[in-house]
C-alpha cells in the first residue's frame, strides 16, 4: 500500500475512531485508584510499627503509665536516647557491628564474584552440579547447623571471638555467589574475547574486564550483606560471651532483659538506635539494590 493510499485512508476514518472508549479509561483509571490505595494502606501498615517506636522512645515515663496507648508524647522527650546509650555500652556495640560488617562486605564482594565468574565463565568437570549443590545449601536451615558450626568453631578456637562471625560470613554466601554468577552472565562476551585477542589471562580479564563492569551488583550485594550482618541474632548469641564483644542486636536483647518491664520509652529509644542505621542505609540503596536484580534476571523478567 503507497503511501497515498494511506494518508486517503486516514482522511476518510470516522472522527475518533483511533481513540479508546470513555468507558475503558474510566475503568483503567479506577484499577488504577484501587491499586494506588491498596499500596499506601500496605505501606502504612508497614510503616506504623517503626512510626509507634520512635513516638514511644519520645514519651516520658509518667505518660506511659498514665496512658499507655497515647499517640503524641506529651511532652517530648530526647532523655531516652541519652539514658539508653549511657545505660549500656552502644558505643563498643556499634563499633563491633560496624567493623564485622564492614569486614563481612569487603570478604564477600571479592570472594563472590570471583566464584560468580569462575561458574558463570570457566567450564570445568562437575562445575554445573558442584554448582545446584552449593547452590542448594541454602535451603537448609541455619539453625539445623549450628551445633557443627559451633563445633568447628571451637576446634578452631574461634569461640567467644569476632572471627567467627567474619571469616564463614566472607567465604560462605551462596545468595552472593548465585547474584554475581547472574550478572557475569549478563555480561557480553565479546569483553572477555577482546582481551584475550590483547594477550589477557584469566585474572587480567577478571580484575580488568569483569570487575568493573560488575559495579551496580556489587553496590546491592554489599547492602544486602551489611544488613545480613548487622541484624544477625542467633550465632552471635551463642558463640559471644563477653560483653565487650556483644553487637547491637545482642546489647539490645541484654538491653530488654534489664528494663522491658520497666519503662518502654527506654527500651523504645534503645531499639531505635539499632534500627534507624540501618533502616537509613536500606531506604538509600532499595533502588540500586531492585535495579541490580532486575538487572540480574532475578526481578521476573
Amino acid at each position: 500500500m503507497s503511501t497515498t493510499d494511506l494518508d486517503t485512508r486516514a482522511m476518510t476514518m470516522p472522527k475518533g475512531a483511533g481513540k479508546r472508549p470513555a468507558g475503558a479509561r474510566t475503568a483503567k483509571t479506577g484499577r488504577s485508584l484501587v491499586i494506588h490505595l491498596v499500596l499506601i494502606l500496605a505501606g502504612a501498615a508497614m510503616v506504623f510499627p517503626f512510626l509507634w517506636m520512635l513516638l514511644t522512645s519520645l514519651k516520658t515515663l509518667p505518660q506511659l503509665l498514665q496512658d499507655p496507648l497515647s499517640f503524641w508524647p506529651n511532652p517530648w522527650t530526647f532523655d531516652n536516647f541519652i539514658d539508653a546509650w549511657n545505660a549500656v555500652p552502644f558505643g563498643q556495640a556499634y563499633f563491633n557491628s560496624i567493623y564485622i560488617a564492614v569486614l563481612a562486605v569487603i570478604g564477600t564482594l571479592v570472594t563472590a564474584s570471583m566464584a560468580g565468574y569462575a561458574f558463570a565463565r570457566i567450564r570445568f568437570a562437575g562445575s554445573k552440579i558442584i554448582f545446584l549443590v552449593f547452590l542448594a545449601t541454602q535451603m537448609i536451615p541455619k539453625q539445623v547447623t549450628l551445633i557443627p558450626f559451633y563445633l568447628l568453631m571451637s576446634q578452631l578456637g574461634w569461640v567467644d571471638s569476632h572471627l567467627s562471625l567474619i571469616v564463614p560470613a566472607m567465604m560462605v554466601n551462596p545468595f552472593a555467589v548465585f547474584l554475581m554468577r547472574q550478572f557475569v552472565l549478563s555480561l557480553p562476551k565479546e569483553l572477555e574475547e577482546a582481551a584475550i585477542v590483547d594477550g589477557a589471562g584469566r585474572w587480567r580479564i577478571f580484575w580488568s574486564v569483569i570487575l568493573p563492569n560488575l559495579k551496580p551488583g556489587l553496590g546491592a550485594l554489599s547492602i544486602i550483606v551489611a544488613l545480613d550482618v548487622w541484624n544477625a541474632f542467633l550465632f552471635p548469641l551463642v558463640l559471644l560471651n563477653t560483653p565487650d564483644l556483644f553487637t547491637v542486636p545482642l546489647l539490645l536483647a541484654s538491653f530488654r532483659g534489664q528494663f522491658g518491664s520497666i519503662n518502654y520509652g527506654l527500651v523504645m529509644a534503645a531499639s531505635a538506635i539499632a534500627t534507624i542505621p540501618m533502616l537509613v542505609a536500606f531506604v538509600i540503596g532499595q533502588r540500586r539494590i531492585l535495579n541490580s536484580m532486575a538487572a540480574s534476571g532475578l526481578g521476573g523478567r
